[in-house]
């Protein structure tokens, strides 16, 4: 197992970036797929579709944009001259792609990651890595030293409240394996790297430290955001890799273990940025709106390649390619690279906020949040059920255009993304990209969220599935969750 694994990590690693796959013929014969159900919609784009597909799968741009993004400017969290630098970029980018463009300013928080270490003090000596969690203060000045409790869920922290008084919490909660039929188990976890600080605070703790949530890793630290509860006192609070969370389990289950822990952090003042904004005008109603998004910022660990660069890429490399083909769809066609997607959803919150006149006018919203790996479809979602019926039935139409390649499937999971729900309570249609996504969290919110980890076709895939989506959905004669 072990040398199926190393040549498979070393095939991936191996692969030529700028190789070009023959594309065989079936794959963009969608005539050669067709669906056993009535598909009128898909009907009336059936060539346009293939053209599309056609182009988007045999082209490298956004993978050559989020190179930029990735190896030229970075890591990029809200407040940093980064996230400046990569908004700027993306708004010349879809310029130079012939879209029109604006930024639209956002007020970020300002959180700024230190140094930070970790120890066993007894009963051995060892070095254990920890991630401040994003949001979390420091430790005082020289750190602290202090008991360890081991809990594995919040009622164990209620059973052992006397023990916790005092001492560093550590929550070693493990997150299930991915599948097909349940997913990640990622809201299993998190919320304890949410809210455990502040629980363990309650019961008098002086620290929490969190198992990084994810199911697979090779001694890796994974960050994320935390928050606090205004009530309770604010404790430092940092992830550890899941090796170290068993050591630690381990060692509390024979007797006493004591640690020495050490966080620096920084709260600054709020920052200027922006939501990116690019446009294909409506040719008969520019008024009635096509959401297609991503978010631009990224935690600043890592490159932030999956989280969120392949999801903004995809985005401005659809708006490109439908504007390189002369496609002008009847609505307006509108990327959106929002701004502070992982510790405040300013840019999220900002822009519904910002166009609330024009959400009823909002006709569908997509977002790509879930990493650069293949597409399988989309997951949609909507405030009213009886229109999400009316959805799922045209979606599944249009999405058999995408069967060639694996991206058909609609699935009914109530939710498109965090940058777009503050639009759901309007009505406007929600709508997530659906991809392969069993590795998504051994790379998620860590060092190893870079380049290298993004196949080049896999981000094509996901171009063609979303400017597919995106221009049947704007060009069509009704509303997609219309009566």
């Amino acid at each position: 197992m072990k040398s199926a694994i190393a040549l498979a990590m070393f095939a991936c690693a191996c692969t030529p970036t700028g190789y070009t796959a023959a594309t065989p013929n079936w794959v963009n014969d969608t005539a050669s797929v067709q669906p056993k159900f009535p598909t009128p919609i898909a009907d009336r784009y059936r060539d346009v579709a293939a053209k599309i597909i056609a182009t988007a799968r045999a082209d490298r741009g956004a993978y050559a944009k989020l190179e930029v993004l990735t190896d030229t400017i970075g890591a990029r969290l809200a407040g940093s001259p980064a996230l400046d630098k990569a908004i700027a970029w993306a708004a010349q980018a879809m310029k130079d792609d012939g879209l029109e463009v604006r930024t639209e300013k956002v007020m970020v928080p300002h959180w700024v990651r230190g140094e930070a270490d970790g120890a066993i003090t007894a009963p051995i000596a060892r070095h254990v890595g920890v991630l401040a969690l994003g949001g979390s203060v420091s430790t005082p000045k020289g750190g602290i030293t202090a008991p360890v409790v081991v809990v594995h869920d919040w009622k164990e922290l209620d059973a052992k409240a006397e023990q916790v008084k005092g001492a560093i919490v550590v929550y070693n909660v493990a997150m299930p394996a991915y599948s097909e039929e349940t997913g990640s188990g990622y809201g299993q976890t998190v919320q304890y790297r949410g809210g455990g600080a502040s629980q363990a605070a309650k019961r008098g703790a002086v620290a929490a430290l969190v198992r990084s949530v994810t199911a697979k890793s090779l001694h890796t630290l994974h960050t994320g955001a935390m928050r606090y509860d205004k009530d309770q006192p604010k404790i430092p609070t940092a992830s550890i890799t899941i090796e170290d969370a068993e050591l630690l389990d381990r060692l509390a289950s024979k007797g006493t273990v004591t640690m020495r822990l050490r966080i620096e952090t920084q709260d600054m003042p709020e920052a200027e940025s922006a939501n990116v904004i690019g446009e294909i005008k409506g040719s008969e109603k520019p008024d009635e709106v096509v959401v297609i998004s991503g978010h631009i910022d990224s935690w600043d660990v890592g490159q932030g390649a999956h989280d969120d660069g392949a999801g903004i890429v995809t985005m401005m490399q659809a708006g490109k390619l439908l504007k390189q083909l002369g496609l002008k769809p009847r609505r307006t066609i509108r990327i959106v690279l929002f701004t502070n997607e992982e510790n405040g959803l300013r840019g999220g919150k900002g822009y519904a906020a910002a166009h609330q006149a024009e959400l009823g006018k909002t006709v569908f919203a997509l977002e790509s949040d879930f990493g650069g790996f293949a597409p399988r479809g989309f997951g949609i979602g909507h405030k009213d059920k009886d229109a999400l019926g009316r959805m799922q039935t045209r979606m599944t139409d249009i999405a058999s255009l995408l069967r060639g390649f694996g991206a058909s499937r609609i699935t009914p999971n109530g939710h498109g993304g965090a940058d777009i729900e503050p639009m759901a309570p309007a009505g406007v249609p929600q709508v997530g990209l659906d991809v392969d996504g069993h590795a998504y969290f051994d790379y998620h919110h860590t060092d190893a969220d870079t380049l290298d980890k993004v196949k080049p076709q896999d981000i094509s895939d996901m171009v063609a599935a979303v400017a597919v989506m995106a221009y049947v959905v704007a060009d069509m004669p009704d509303r997609v969750d219309s009566p």
